[in-house]
């Protein structure tokens, strides 16, 4: 990739993009390992010509979002694992409500206050609908700083396209690891951002009153509602689905990962197939939608996957899913801030290709 690189944690990168995007109200709470975002965007956000407001709580930042997007600005907050998890109720109302948000999950390990190391724990969370209802976030999980970097802009312009929150979901150490980023990549006005939000609550002085609500007293208005939300989603698992594919051409072996776990994954890759074992990776870039019919044909004539998550097991119910039955799918995973090293997926590799040679002898 040519231009100008600097250095930049994954949480700087972020509030950078976020204000070249065009967000011009973040409201958050302090909270480890996201904290760089509130302080990037409590510098630069008022020289944006935007705001800033660091609020009482993440429930009241939550829905501090919703007025703004309400008002058409592009508006975004971000936290971790305890506070995504206060911000659900309002998640919920915004998705209902037919709203473009961003919202940064820098996770953490858990349950409950946990610490502040990284953790992918979070996913049941954010893929599932951690609020109540039939509703969906489009959820991204960037690998790299720079994928964090220009994350952010695709997420900003899929929230006007759709009208839908965007979940950001990376954790602890891609918020605090500083990488090269090319910040030259000019943010062209997208489409989306040079739509008028015509549904927006700007004033009705020349035009009929906007109604923005989620509640629906008459059951059959609900239900078309709920049935017109389930197009959309429809749309957007059609046309939004995101995956990198890493040496899985010849792979005996796939092993499926996401955002920064995928990275330490690359390496086990590179180094099994230094010994002639034949690895792939499957990484989902989109966690909601997620690729299953992707990862279905990458695996077809595999019959041995390996899930590989900083959590206790939460995306592999996906891969059974995608995979209906037809491979073997084993699991490794540490959780409370545990990492699974290079070493231990080589080791993990190694036993099922011996187990494996053991059967064909």
């Amino acid at each position: 990739m040519s231009g100008k690189k600097v250095l930049l944690s994954g949480n700087d990168a972020i509030s950078n993009a976020a204000i070249r995007s065009g967000c011009r109200f973040y409201a958050g709470y302090p909270i480890t390992p996201q904290n760089e975002i509130p302080a990037y965007m409590a510098k630069h956000m008022p020289e944006a010509g935007g705001v800033f407001i660091q609020a009482e709580s993440e429930l009241a930042a939550i829905n501090m979002v919703f007025g703004a997007s309400s008002a058409g600005a592009r508006a975004m907050t971000s936290s971790s694992s305890p506070g995504i998890s206060l911000k659900q109720e309002g998640l919920s109302y915004i998705a209902a409500a037919e709203l473009p948000a961003v919202v940064v999950n820098m996770m953490r390990a858990g349950p409950g206050l946990g610490n502040i190391w990284p953790s992918q724990a979070d996913y049941f969370q954010a893929t599932k609908g951690g609020g109540h209802g039939d509703y969906h976030l489009i959820v991204l999980a960037p690998s790299t700083v720079q994928e964090a970097f220009e994350h952010t802009h695709l997420a900003f312009d899929l929230a006007d396209k759709y009208r839908n929150p965007v979940m950001i979901l990376g954790d602890g150490l891609l918020g605090q690891i500083i990488e090269p980023v090319n910040t030259d990549i000019h943010f062209i006005a997208s489409k989306e951002s040079k739509k008028e939000k015509k549904w927006a609550l700007t004033g009705a002085k020349k035009r009929k009153p906007n109604i923005i609500r989620s509640l629906f007293m008459n059951q059959d208005v609900l239900e078309k509602h709920n049935l017109k939300l389930q197009e959309k989603y429809r749309q957007i698992q059609e046309n939004e689905i995101r995956f990198e594919e890493y040496l899985t051409k010849d792979a005996e072996f796939i092993i499926v990962s996401y955002g920064t776990m995928a990275r330490i994954v690359k390496d086990a890759v590179l180094l099994l197939r230094k010994e002639n074992i034949k690895v792939g990776l499957f990484r989902p870039v989109s966690l909601w939608p997620f690729p299953y019919a992707d990862l279905s044909r990458t695996c077809q004539k595999v019959k041995n996957v390996l899930v590989v998550e900083m959590s206790y097991g939460q995306m592999i119910e996906d891969v059974k899913l995608a995979l209906c039955e037809r491979a073997n799918i084993l699991f490794l995973g540490r959780s409370g801030g545990g990492i699974p090293s290079v070493e231990d997926i080589a080791r993990k590799i190694k036993e099922l290709s011996g187990s494996i040679s053991k059967k064909k002898q």
